[in-house]
């Protein structure tokens, strides 16, 4: 994966975290940097396998 798409999913998953931390909070989970990095790292690998697949259904409608 390139650094340049690991930085990319990286600034999406912070886009979103203070509504998914409003969430957790709600749920009475509490949120530290240390318990979120595990997360992020299976967020980037989400992300990637996602991309991966747009782009190669993209190229068979080609």
């Amino acid at each position: 994966m390139s650094q340049d798409k690991s930085l990319e999913f990286m600034q999406i998953a912070m886009k979103y975290l203070p509504e998914a931390k409003e969430q957790l909070d709600k749920a009475g989970v509490e949120l530290s940097m240390d318990l979120i990095q595990p997360f992020m790292n299976l967020f980037t690998k989400v992300m990637q396998e996602a991309y991966e697949l747009g782009l190669s259904e993209g190229r068979k409608e080609m």
